[in-house]
């Protein structure tokens, strides 16, 4: 007997996980007409229909329902296999994926503790990009900033640092306004920084139960590494996590214009991989377990 169609299989299991023929269509990247000949298809191959239709409404029958059940659990038996023999392929290379500030600010001026601890291990540190989700077919670890921790069975998370800002400014700029660190003053007069928009500043002022501070003047940065950068050559004031800065303000480069931290309402978190061969699972334990010492 021929074996059934394996790309119809597929589509009719994503229209059942994802609830409609458009749905899988968006999720596997075709058209929907595909998803519905894949799906005739099947129905061709195994002589029943797999759903009831009624006009344009397609109701899933019974034994269809089973099929699906039985192909979700096998589709996902052979994607963990092959992350599993994928993973054993990078011998002992660990990928870590980290946001930009992470990296620059945090994970790359530590990595010489973690290799000194670990030579055995290579890492690969690549970009993860905020606001999008991370494959975890090519990523062991993952620093994300986000609201809530990510969920999926495929990964575990935690919560790694606070993303509470603070304002900073370069001490060069203080100077130029004769004033220190001590004395009360007013940020706008030092000059805002913006991190992507005024969102920020405005919540900020909007803490201190103040009138409207008005039009929050200002150069805008899209990217946390630029608006640092602005703040160490004195070209104002920003709001920056505390947990990304600190360093900046044990030597002396950032100074702490307030004791009043604003919460952007996302935390950084911490995301491990759970699909990979037992060996690179021993590896992330071993990373995460120094990431977490060092906070």
């Amino acid at each position: 007997m021929a074996l059934p169609p394996l790309n119809a299989l597929r589509a009719f299991e994503a229209v059942v996980r994802f609830g409609s023929f458009k749905a899988a269509a968006e999720a596997i990247f075709v058209t929907q007409s595909a998803i519905s000949h894949q799906v005739k298809n099947l129905e061709s191959w195994l002589g029943a229909p797999l759903f009831l239709r009624e006009g344009n409404r397609a109701t899933l029958l019974p034994h269809a329902q089973d099929l699906a059940n039985s192909l979700s659990l096998s589709l996902a038996e052979i994607d963990a296999a092959c992350h599993r023999a994928k993973s054993g392929n990078h011998g002992n290379e660990l990928v870590v994926a980290a946001i930009p500030s992470v990296s620059m600010c945090w994970l790359i001026p530590r990595l010489t503790k973690f290799k000194q601890i670990h030579p055995e291990i290579e890492t690969r540190i690549v970009y993860a990009i905020h606001g999008y989700e991370i494959d975890f077919s090519d990523v062991h670890v993952a620093f994300t900033f986000q609201p809530e921790p990510p969920h999926s069975p495929d990964i575990a998370s935690e919560f790694f640092l606070s993303g509470d800002s603070l304002p900073v400014c370069s001490p060069a700029l203080l100077t130029q306004h004769n004033t220190t660190s001590d004395e009360p003053v007013d940020l706008r007069q030092l000059g805002l920084l913006h991190d992507g928009d005024t969102t920020g500043w405005r919540r900020w002022f909007d803490q201190d139960n103040n009138t409207d501070p008005g039009p929050l003047h200002g150069p805008t940065y899209e990217d946390f590494n630029l608006l640092r950068a602005a703040a160490l050559s004195a070209q104002g004031v920003a709001l920056c996590p505390f947990a990304m800065v600190q360093p900046d303000l044990e030597i002396g480069a950032l100074v702490q214009l307030s004791d009043r931290r604003m919460s952007y309402g996302s935390d950084y978190f911490l995301v491990k991989s759970k699909r990979v061969a037992s060996e690179v699972q021993a590896q992330i334990n071993m990373f995460t377990e120094w990431a977490l010492s060092e906070r």
